[in-house]
């Protein structure tokens, strides 16, 4: 029944995984002997550390709703246990609450 949507939450998670596994090399690699260098190299690095923890969480919240669809439980509401609005699901496929319980 969600078959497309988790194709494409598979492929997003086969891509964010990606993506992570470049930015932990890239947080891996040694500093320049300049502290100049350094200095800039730590900042890039503070940011691609922010941006990390943003993909992770997305990571989760992917794997989740896999989950969910797996469980038979996807598209319903966590917080009332209505169904959600299909076109929500297309929208944002990770969602766990209808409209109604968004607001």
């Amino acid at each position: 029944m969600f078959e497309d949507i988790a194709k494409t939450l598979e492929h997003r998670l086969a891509q964010l995984s990606g993506e992570v596994a470049e930015i932990d090399q890239e947080m891996r690699s040694a500093l320049p002997a300049d502290w100049e260098e350094q200095a800039t190299q730590l900042e890039g690095q503070d940011a691609l550390e922010g941006i990390e923890k943003q993909k992770l969480k997305e990571i989760q919240q992917i794997r989740a709703a896999l989950q969910r669809i797996a469980d038979g439980q996807y598209g319903i509401c966590a917080k009332c246990g209505d169904d959600i609005d299909p076109k929500r699901l297309t929208a944002l496929p990770t969602a766990i609450f209808c409209v109604s319980c968004v607001k």
